[in-house]
C-alpha cells in the first residue's frame, strides 16, 4: 500500500492493529530483524546468568531465554565423523560364505610393474558388497609434486625417504579406513630381500592382520604391459626383467602367488578373492 507524500503513517502503537502481529506476518518471506541484545546492567544490578554449555544443565538464574551458544566440534571429529586412533589391524573372522564374503580385511597386492596390481585390487575392491578401499602406493608417493624424487632418475637417500613416508602414510590410511569398518587393499612391489623396509615395514604400519598376496605372471607378459603405460610408470625393460627377477624370491616364502599370465582382469579377481579367503582361515606365516 502507498502513502501520499505528507498523508501521515499509519499508527503502530496501542489500538493500531498492529500490537502483537509478528514480523514475518507483517513481512511474509523476509528473515525478520536481527535480534535485539539487552542493554548491560546498571550500577548494583545483578549480572544476568551465562547460558548453558551445549550437553550442561542450566545454572541458577537461567531464564531460558537469550541465545544458545553454538556446539563447538569436539577434539578428534572431522563433521560428524569421529575418527579412531587406528591401532594395529588384527586378523579377521573366518568368513561365514564362499569367498571373502563381509569380512572387514587389510590386503597388502605384491608384485612387480607391470603385473596388473592397481588394477586388479580396483577391481576386486569394487566388486566387494562390503565398503572397501584402494591405496596405491605409487598413487600417495606423486602427491609430492615440487621436490618429486623419481627413482627412474636414480634411487637415492631423497628417493628411499619418500617411499617411506608413502609407505606410513598408506598405512595411517589403512588403520583409519578399518577402523571405520571399510576394508582396504594396498598395492606396492615389495621385494623379498628387503623384509626390513618392505614387508616387514607394511606389517609394522598396518598390524599382524595384514593379508599379502603376490600376483606374479611370466617375464613376457610383464615386458608387454609395461610397453603399454606412459610417463614415470613406463620402466625400460632391463629394469622390468630385475624387477621381475628378485620377485621371484617371493617362490617358497609361504606366501600364497598368483601366476595371472593367462588370466583377465576378472578372472585374477575372484582368483584373488579365493586366495584370501583360504588365507583367513589359514594365515600365512610372515
Amino acid at each position: 500500500m502507498q502513502h501520499a507524500v505528507g498523508a501521515p503513517l499509519p499508527p503502530h502503537g496501542p489500538g493500531s492493529g498492529h500490537v502483537g502481529r509478528p514480523y514475518q506476518a507483517q513481512h511474509p518471506g523476509h528473515p525478520g530483524p536481527p535480534p535485539i541484545s539487552p542493554p548491560p546492567p546498571g550500577p548494583g544490578q545483578a549480572q544476568p546468568a551465562p547460558p548453558p554449555a551445549p550437553g550442561q544443565a542450566p545454572g541458577p538464574g537461567w531464564s531460558g531465554t537469550g541465545p544458545t551458544p553454538p556446539a563447538r566440534e569436539a577434539v578428534g571429529h572431522t563433521g560428524h565423523v569421529q575418527l579412531p586412533p587406528g591401532g594395529p589391524v588384527p586378523l579377521p573372522a573366518p568368513p561365514a560364505e564362499p569367498g571373502t564374503g563381509g569380512a572387514t580385511l587389510a590386503v597388502l597386492l605384491i608384485g612387480p610393474a607391470g603385473a596388473g596390481k592397481t588394477t586388479v585390487a580396483k577391481l576386486w575392491a569394487a566388486r566387494r558388497r562390503v565398503p572397501t578401499a584402494h591405496v596405491s602406493l605409487d598413487d600417495v608417493r606423486e602427491w609430492v609434486r615440487s621436490g618429486f624424487a623419481d627413482p627412474q632418475a636414480g634411487w637415492n637417500d631423497h628417493s628411499e625417504a619418500q617411499y617411506r613416508l608413502a609407505r606410513r602414510t598408506c598405512g595411517f590410511a589403512a588403520r583409519n579406513f578399518l577402523a571405520n569398518g571399510i576394508s582396504c587393499i594396498l598395492d606396492d612391489a615389495v621385494f623379498p630381500d628387503r623384509p626390513v623396509v618392505g614387508l616387514g615395514g607394511w606389517k609394522r604400519h598396518v598390524g599382524p592382520g595384514l593379508l599379502p598376496v603376490v600376483l606374479l605372471p611370466g617375464l613376457e607378459i610383464v615386458l608387454e604391459r609395461n610397453a603399454a603405460r606412459s610417463g614415470n610408470r613406463r620402466l625400460s625393460d632391463e629394469e622390468v626383467a630385475r624387477i621381475h627377477g628378485r620377485m621371484a624370491g617371493w617362490y617358497g616364502s609361504g606366501l600364497p602367488i598368483i601366476d595371472n599370465s593367462t588370466y583377465d582382469v576378472e578372472t585374477t579377481a575372484r582368483v584373488l578373492d579365493d586366495v584370501l579367503a583360504r588365507s583367513i582361515a589359514s594365515p600365512p606365516a610372515w
